[in-house]
């Protein structure tokens, strides 16, 4: 059975957080021309979502806390509010990057703006103003989760620690994404275009989705760095597999489900592993195809089923469903290394069947 990636007890906790820090950021800014950019980044970061990063920074805090500490998990619950905040920061980030027009699915978020300034008949582009907008708002998702993570009810040598892995967590997502932008301006879906996907995979989303947050809930807790390196190796294969579901999912997944639409990774023709193997294995027919349509801003619905159908037939879908599974025993093999609380090793192996299998 595949379980929820945050129980609801959990998820309800770290909405609530969530909700206490925004609300008191909105008492301390009353200004009457901010309340429309505050209520709408209010919406953005309460609106959902898997609440993914939360869950592993807890289980791994959970598993890995002295039993004395239990009682009080607190710590871990701002830690995964935190890291809820930075994933707002990179999600509205990454919509002004692709210019991604859905998220959760509703409009992304400088698409609201936009609109909001084209109903009230402002002066200038409204796009300029929507992207403009939304680029501070992830700034400030940025921001206020160091800030929250700072507030952490927790000793200062710990917390400090905890604060060095967030930092460096930072960088590599902003590495990751750099990395996917220069990929994406090649277009070269040549022979080094697997590595290089692979290490967009590793730094954009293995380690700021998975490692990282590991890794700070148990240095929240204590554990010493022979857990951190275990964790490590549990949660990298996990963060392989959770980009490659997305890969997947952004190409062949259900808009209803996944709030995004299926058109966009391909529009972009982004340098994801899924199309590098779909290129790597094509036949000429095949090649033709995906070449005529990936990248293609003028994309259809039409057009992409015919890149579907070229990248199913040439074994790319079957081939990253079986690194999927792959990585996901790999995880649950490193998984049975660590010494963990009986219920965080189910919580985090249930993660791990998640993630591997989720449809949206």
């Amino acid at each position: 059975m595949t379980l929820a990636p945050a129980p609801t007890p959990l998820a309800a906790r770290i909405d609530a957080v969530l909700a206490g820090f925004v609300d008191g950021q909105r008492l301390l800014w009353p200004d009457e021309d901010l309340r429309p950019m505050l209520d709408s980044l209010r919406r953005f970061i309460l609106s959902g979502g898997k609440r993914l990063r939360p869950a592993f920074c807890y289980w791994a805090w959970r598993g890995t806390a002295a039993p004395a500490e239990q009682a009080d998990d607190q710590r871990a619950v701002t830690a995964g509010a935190a890291l809820e905040l930075f994933h707002c920061f990179a999600l509205i980030h990454d919509d002004l990057i692709d210019d991604g027009t859905r998220r959760r699915g509703a409009p992304s978020l400088h698409e609201e703006f936009a609109a909001a300034h084209a109903r009230a008949g402002w002066r200038g582009d409204a796009r300029a103003f929507g992207r403009n907008t939304a680029l501070l708002c992830g700034d400030l998702c940025a921001m206020w989760a160091e800030e929250l993570l700072a507030g952490c009810p927790v000793e200062p040598v710990r917390l400090a620690q905890a604060r060095r892995l967030f930092a460096v967590m930072r960088t590599e997502a902003v590495a990751g994404e750099y990395l996917e932008v220069v990929a994406q301006a090649m277009a070269d879906f040549g022979p080094g275009a697997p590595a290089r996907a692979a290490r967009v995979v590793q730094l954009k989303t293995g380690r700021y989705s998975v490692v990282r947050p590991l890794q700070i809930g148990a240095t929240l807790a204590g554990a010493p760095d022979a857990v951190l390196d275990g964790l490590a190796a549990y949660g990298e294969p996990l963060g392989e597999a959770f980009q490659l579901r997305d890969d997947v999912l952004g190409v062949f997944g259900d808009p209803a489900r996944t709030g995004k639409s299926t058109l966009d990774d391909l529009r972009q023709g982004k340098p994801t592993q899924l199309l590098a193997e779909a290129y790597a294995r094509a036949d000429v027919r095949s090649r033709a195809v995906l070449s005529a349509h990936v990248g293609d801003p003028q994309l259809d619905e039409p057009g992409a089923r015919l890149v579907r159908e070229a990248v199913a037939g040439s074994g790319a879908l079957a081939a990253v469903e079986e690194r999927i599974a792959a990585a996901r025993a790999e995880s649950l093999r490193a998984l049975d290394f660590l010494d963990l609380a009986p219920d965080a090793r189910q919580a985090l192996a249930g993660l791990a069947e998640f993630v591997a299998s989720r449809s949206a």
